[in-house]
């Protein structure tokens, strides 16, 4: 039985005063730290290794193909996993996913203590980091409302975003850090806060296994994908982050504008890697202390197209503060659209089929940032990395533009509730 239909759980008028959620949040918030830091390292190592061989162009694509290596398995996965997180115990599944992660990153410690040239083992285990996370997210997106009454269902969105935002500050910052000294201590430290992760999953005592609903397999992976159909406010939420963060990519070239645009090496790259978060975790605190109530897809919208005008900001600019200024922006704006895309489709959507519908908007959102940077990649190839950006930047605001036409239900969506 899911904690939101608890009596217990319904006196607490607090998030502090659920202890299963408090070790739910950290165990999220240092998974995303670790996560973060690997992110960081991986980006630079790859990119330091092809551009000692290869032209700026040829170094940035490499640096996507890392997206496409994480986008495959979780494109092939992750309505399986969905379904999955559906029939078995959320927690479980998670903790196992959190195993496989602290082995991605003691793999990639290996591997850079070895100093090899070759990035493709690199890849492999950007693939396997990608099939673990195919099935963690939809465990970890169904698993949060369980702990929960549905009261603070909202709030506790906004501070699940909260504290992957904290992380995405604290982690590139710590990642830069680090590769100062070398990839190999990211990816250490990645590992072992994976491992933290797991522990802190561990102290949720609660029953985390979902009502399983009848059915084959492909019955249920059906009947998600119908549903999502069939919502045209969760089809449209979720698929207008997905071309504005599959187009706005402008975070998978970070190393490209640290070290030849901008021309601020490791410890600017952390700097402007950490700088979306920080508007993010400034949105995020404003809507954890004061939601949205009325006109919540306007917001989105709004959210969506200020994050394209800062991706133009940043394409153009050619001074540090600048662009550390657009990225803040470019974050924050993001963190709206998120919050009122995550709130919408957990209120609206059965509790029973929250795994599947959280897989597919994974698939449509989570998965879009791997596949974004594969874009960025070959765009950068193509225009180099200030076109490419430019364009992602333009072509986010026409796809606000189009969507707000094309999904009328989403742009009028008035209170979370």
């Amino acid at each position: 039985m899911d904690a939101s239909q608890s009596p217990t759980v319904a006196k607490g008028d607090s998030l502090l005063r659920q202890n299963a959620f408090v070790a739910f949040w950290a165990a999220r918030f240092v998974s995303v730290l670790g996560n973060q830091v690997q992110g960081v390292a991986l980006a630079w190592q790859i990119y330091a290794i092809s551009r000692r061989h290869n032209d700026i162009r040829h170094a940035a694509f490499a640096v996507g193909m890392i997206g496409l290596a994480q986008f495959a398995p979780l494109f092939l996965l992750s309505l399986t996993a969905g379904e999955t997180a559906d029939r078995h115990d959320r927690k479980t599944i998670a903790l196992i996913c959190l195993g496989v992660e602290v082995a991605t990153g003691v793999a990639l410690t290996v591997l850079a203590l070895l100093n090899l040239n070759d990035i493709w083992p690199i890849y492999l285990v950007a693939v396997a980091f990608g099939a673990s996370r195919a099935f963690q997210s939809p465990a970890l997106s169904a698993l949060g409302p369980m702990l929960v009454p549905p009261a603070l269902l909202p709030r506790s969105i906004a501070w699940n975003s909260l504290s992957w935002q904290i992380g995405s500050i604290l982690g590139p910052a710590i990642g830069g850090l680090l590769c100062i000294v070398s990839p190999t201590a990211a990816y250490a430290v990645s590992a072992a806060l994976f491992a933290v992760g797991a522990l802190a999953l561990l102290r949720i005592r609660r029953d985390t296994r979902p009502v399983v609903q009848a059915g084959s397999r492909w019955a249920l992976v059906k009947e998600g994908l119908v549903y999502v159909w069939s919502s045209k406010l969760v089809l449209g939420a979720i698929s207008l982050d997905l071309f504005a963060v599959l187009l706005g990519g402008a975070t998978a070239l970070l190393p490209v504008f640290a070290r030849d645009v901008l021309a601020v090496g490791a410890e600017g790259f952390g700097v402007l890697r950490a700088a979306p978060a920080i508007g993010a975790a400034g949105v995020a605190l404003m809507l954890a202390w004061r939601p949205i109530r009325h006109k919540a897809g306007l917001f989105m919208f709004a959210g969506v197209a200020a994050f394209g005008v800062a991706t133009v900001v940043f394409a153009l600019s050619r001074n540090l503060a600048l662009s550390v200024g657009a990225l803040i922006v470019l974050g924050g704006a993001d963190m709206l659209s998120v919050f009122v895309r995550q709130t919408l489709i957990q209120v609206v959507t059965p509790g029973a089929m929250r795994g599947r519908v959280g897989a597919v908007a994974m698939l449509f959102v989570g998965a879009s940032n791997e596949l974004g940077e594969f874009e960025s990649g070959v765009t950068a190839r193509l225009m180099g990395a200030v076109g490419a950006t430019l364009f992602g930047g333009i072509g986010a605001l026409i796809v606000t533009g189009a969507w707000a036409a094309m999904f009328p239900t989403l742009r009028k969506a008035d209170r979370l509730a």
